[in-house]
C-alpha cells in the first residue's frame, strides 16, 4: 500500500504589527497569493488530502482556507497547537495518528525542512529543498500500511515545489 504526505511549509506570513504575538500572525498578500497557487498547483496534479494535519497558528489556518479554496472535495482541518513551531519528531508523532491514505501537513520551519529530509531517502535535487522556503511543498511516498509503520528515511519525494515557480 502507498501513503502519500503533502508537507506544506505555512504561506509568508505579515510583520506589519510589530507587538502582535506570533502566534497571531496573518499572510500578507504574496502569501496569500502563494498559498493559492499552490491549492491550484496540487488541484492540477491531482493531490487532494483525505486529512489536513495543521499548525493551529494563524498564519497556518490562513495557508489551509487559501489552499482548500482551490480544491475539489477538500476536507476540514485538525488544527493542533502540537505543530506549532515543532520539532520533527513530534510531528511524526502526529503524523504517526493519521488515518486517511493521502495526509497534509501544514506546519513551521524549522521543523518542516528538518521533517522533509530526515523522512526521504534521497532528498528531492530541487536546491530549496533543504531550505524549505515559506509555502513549499513536497509529495513523499511510502510503502506502508499505515502511518505507523512510517519511520526515519522511509519516503521517496515525488515532487517538490516552490510558490514562486507557479506564480
Amino acid at each position: 500500500m502507498t501513503l502519500t504526505l503533502i508537507l506544506t511549509r505555512h504561506a509568508k506570513s505579515s510583520w506589519n504589527e510589530p507587538g502582535l504575538d506570533d502566534h497571531e500572525r496573518p499572510l500578507n498578500k504574496r502569501g496569500i497569493a502563494s498559498a493559492r497557487a499552490i491549492g491550484r498547483w496540487l488541484a492540477d496534479n491531482d493531490h487532494t488530502p483525505g486529512e489536513v494535519l495543521c499548525s493551529d497558528a494563524a498564519r497556518t489556518r490562513e495557508t489551509w482556507a487559501n489552499i482548500a479554496d482551490k480544491l475539489i472535495g477538500a476536507p476540514e482541518a485538525h488544527y493542533t497547537r502540537d505543530l506549532y513551531l515543532s520539532d520533527p519528531d513530534t510531528m511524526l508523532d502526529a503524523l504517526k495518528r493519521a488515518r486517511a491514505d493521502v495526509v497534509m501537513m501544514i506546519a513551521h520551519n524549522p521543523g518542516s525542512a528538518y521533517l522533509a529530509r530526515r523522512l526521504v531517502a534521497d532528498p528531492h535535487p530541487h536546491p530549496k529543498f533543504h531550505h524549505y522556503p515559506t509555502a513549499a511543498t513536497s509529495i513523499i511516498q511510502f510503502d506502508a500500511e499505515n502511518w505507523a509503520d512510517v519511520s526515519w528515511h522511509s519516503g521517496s519525494v515525488t515532487d517538490f515545489v516552490v510558490p514562486r515557480e507557479l506564480i
